[in-house]
Order: C-alpha cells, then structure tokens, then sequence
C-alpha cells in the first residue's frame, strides 16, 4: 500500500450536485436514480454544502405511510436544500492522502468529503471509496 496516495486517484470525478435552487424532491429523485447517499451542493461551482440522504430522511415520513409520496412531495416543500444541507463542509484537496483523508472520516460523523481545487469543486470521496481502496490491496 503506497503511503502517500493522493484521494484524487480514488474519488469520483464523475460529481452528481444540487444547485442551492432546486428542491429537496429533486434531491430524492437524484439519491434514487444514481443509487447515491452524499450530494455536494453548489453555487455555479463553488461548493456551499453537503446533503445526505439521511438528511432527507431526518425530515420526511419514509415508509410510514402506503401514500409517502405525497407526504413526503408536502414536508419537502416546507424546507430548501440550503436549510437541510451541511453548510461550510469540511473539504480537502485532490493533493490530500488518502490517509488524510481516513483520518477526517473516522473522526467526524459524516462519510463523505468534497474534494476542492482552487474553490472549484472536483470531485467527491466516500467511506465507500475508502473501503473499495483497501479491498484492491488485498
């Protein structure tokens, strides 16, 4: 295992993001369809948070009803993404390591990172990312 590995060859490039101006039914839309759990959430490209789709499920009524659709479609246009999301989320550079970056998962209680160049938002690291890396050193 290389010591130094930069998180840029491990995170995904490919970033499914939020606009501060869509709404949180969108946000469960995209967390279904691309079978994701952490969107970063920009303004043009500079990130502004960070939401969860536990965040979503903190606020909604999931699987408490046959109807949730339409319950949750009701509690999701009570709040913005900007009053659900993680604001100001710890971010690291494309230059971090991808011990570095281990170490800021399995302190905090969050499982993603943005990763930022120059404010530009580049790509986006998970525990899921970390652990797929271990497994390919076995």
């Amino acid at each position: 295992m290389k010591r130094r590995t930069p998180v840029s060859e491990i995170m995904t490039k490919d970033i499914i993001a939020l606009n501060r101006s869509d709404d949180l039914e969108r946000a469960e839309m995209l967390f279904k369809r691309y079978n994701i759990r952490h969107m970063p959430v920009v303004n043009e490209e500079s990130i502004i948070g960070m939401l969860s789709y536990t965040d979503l499920l903190k606020i909604s009524f999931a699987d408490v009803t046959e109807d949730n659709h339409n319950i949750n479609a009701v509690v999701y246009n009570m709040f913005s993404i900007e009053q659900v999301m993680t604001k100001t989320p710890i971010c690291v550079s494309p230059n971090t390591t991808i011990r570095e970056v281990a170490e800021i998962l399995a302190e905090s209680e969050f499982h993603a990172l943005p990763v930022v160049d120059k404010d530009t938002l580049v790509g986006i690291v998970t525990t899921t990312d970390l652990i797929n890396y271990l497994l390919k050193q076995f």
